[in-house]
């Protein structure tokens, strides 16, 4: 064995208090590794559980689930800057742009859902699906958190009456996604929002009390002025955002139309979200780093698609 690789495998465990010829001994006994199992190929494969007989279903179940890894995918990297102590542009760059082709693989991959599955079948197995809904993504709302600082998530009509001062709980009551599930007059909440809420709000409540200063907006903020005024990474966060907020949200848009608004009539969604409304960003104008559009880029979003 080279000296030089034994000197690092000796000075890697004895700084974790390890016995190097231990780990050597072990390794005589280890399995050579495969790529089945590397990856889980047969734990991978059988996540897949049908609800009917109708095979497009399957279509809609693997779609979602990647669309999940694509997700983990994302914060992991997401994870990477917002724990990084000093940021230079390239480094901040190269993360942004690797999250967008995440997106911009989400996005493209819409057509699997809407040219790959039969209308009749969709609407049958749909059904079978009620009150579950897409709506009730954790990962995706944890990328929102850790895009942006929680004011640019507050739903629209609330935005001003909303600052850094006002209590989490009544922050949370009003961010836009709400707006699917949850009637501001009366105050009640469908049972898509309230099942959500008892699943992930304590665990979206620790995530966002980091996140809340280790954002991705926060984080570029905080970069010296030279940095925040690097051209790649101010066309990388800008392309981010529209990936996220407009390219990826009416791709999705466009799918739910394609199976929901048969013969002009628009059909609720399997939790019951006024999803045109919810979903669609002109009402909404969710912007991840607004101070890097212009005025009008602002005013006119999600308006041209």
């Amino acid at each position: 064995m080279d000296k030089d690789i034994t000197n690092q495998l000796k000075e890697k465990f004895d700084n974790i208090g390890q016995d190097l010829d231990v780990h050597l001994q072990g390794l005589l006994y280890s399995k050579p590794i495969n790529y089945w199992d590397y990856i889980q190929t047969d734990a991978l494969l059988d996540l897949q559980t049908q609800r009917t007989v109708l095979p497009d279903e399957m279509v809609f179940i693997m779609y979602h689930q990647i669309n999940e890894l694509l997700f983990k995918m994302i914060l992991w990297e997401i994870d990477q800057v917002a724990k990084k102590e000093e940021i230079e542009a390239p480094f901040f760059t190269e993360k942004i742009m690797r999250i967008s082709r995440y997106f911009d693989m989400l996005t493209s991959s819409f057509t699997i859902m809407k040219d790959g599955m039969d209308v009749e079948q969709y609407n049958k197995f749909r059904n079978t699906l009620t009150p579950a809904s897409g709506f009730q993504s954790a990962q995706y709302r944890k990328i929102e958190f850790a895009s942006t600082e929680l004011i640019n998530l507050i739903d629209n009509r609330f935005r001003d009456t909303i600052d850094r001062n006002t209590p989490y709980e009544h922050a949370f009551d009003h961010l836009y996604w709400q707006a699917a599930g949850k009637d501001y007059k009366t105050g009640e909440k469908s049972y898509l929002l309230t099942v959500f809420e008892d699943r992930y709000k304590d665990e979206f409540i620790r995530f966002t009390k980091f996140y809340n200063t280790h954002n991705l907006y926060t984080k570029f903020k905080a970069l010296p002025q030279g940095v925040r005024e690097n051209k790649e990474l101010i066309n990388a966060m800008r392309h981010y955002d529209h990936t996220v907020n407009i390219k990826w949200v009416m791709a999705h848009y466009n799918t739910a139309n394609h199976y929901l608004n048969i013969g002009g009539k628009t059909a609720e969604a399997t939790g019951g979200s006024e999803w045109v409304k919810y979903m669609h960003p002109k009402y909404q104008k969710r912007i991840f780093f607004p101070e890097l559009w212009s005025e009008q880029e602002l005013k006119d979003w999600g308006t041209d698609v």
